[in-house]
């Protein structure tokens, strides 16, 4: 039987010593970034994927909710990059945007979906939600307009770079002030809509998808 003092110093010792959760963080986020390039990158496995730092967002450990949004937009991220690394009309090129176009249209609709039908509901979030709709459909336009063009020429990858710049933009902000402010306002109904919504619409909507050409900036 243990004495007073051995039990003690096994308490003493077990305060020392930091559980494993305390010792290491959540790996479920990086994890997500992994396999959101992983995705990325079984499109075109030879193209590199740098797509740098994922922008900070303490919504991005959750997987079912704004956590998810994220993912996907480090897929674009990365389908991004690797589209930059590419050359003329190689076959890596047409690949890649046409999985980005996909990507990005079915992406956006069912986010429209599952998150800004409801945050568009509430006064005080209507400005956000208009805003990253209207985002939206400037982004769709962009990738109409490349996919009318000549991916050979010069003037592809100028305007495929302002896409990826408005792109890489717009997720920053929905990412690092949207997401925030969409957070405090929406009821645990709302999230659980989003939870059972996003990801049936975005594989609906990428199975239906059509590619749009249509040339809409002057040069």
């Amino acid at each position: 039987m243990p004495t007073t003092a051995s039990r003690a110093r096994t308490v003493k010792s077990a305060a020392r010593t930091p559980t494993s959760s305390a010792r290491k963080p959540s790996t479920q986020p990086v994890q997500a970034k992994r396999t959101a390039i992983a995705k990325a990158k079984a499109v075109a496995p030879d193209v590199a994927a740098r797509i740098g730092s994922t922008p900070a967002t303490k919504f991005r450990g959750d997987a079912d909710i704004f956590g998810r949004l994220v993912q996907d937009h480090d897929r674009h991220r990365a389908l991004l990059a690797m589209v930059a690394q590419t050359s003329g009309k190689s076959t890596e090129r047409q690949k890649l945007f046409k999985e980005l176009t996909l990507e990005l249209k079915s992406h956006a609709a069912a986010e429209e979906q599952a998150l800004w039908s409801s945050v568009m509901r509430n006064p005080k979030t209507t400005d956000d939600a208009r805003h990253a709709v209207s985002e939206h459909k400037e982004i769709d336009e962009m990738l109409a307009d490349l996919a009318a063009r000549d991916m050979a020429s010069p003037a592809w990858l100028r305007r495929f770079t302002a896409l990826r710049d408005e792109y890489l933009h717009h997720i920053r902000e929905e990412e690092q002030e949207q997401f925030v402010a969409a957070q405090k306002h929406l009821s645990a109904s709302d999230l659980r809509y989003m939870k059972q919504v996003f990801n049936r619409r975005k594989q609906e909507e990428k199975a239906t998808t059509k590619i749009d050409k249509k040339i809409k900036l002057k040069d």
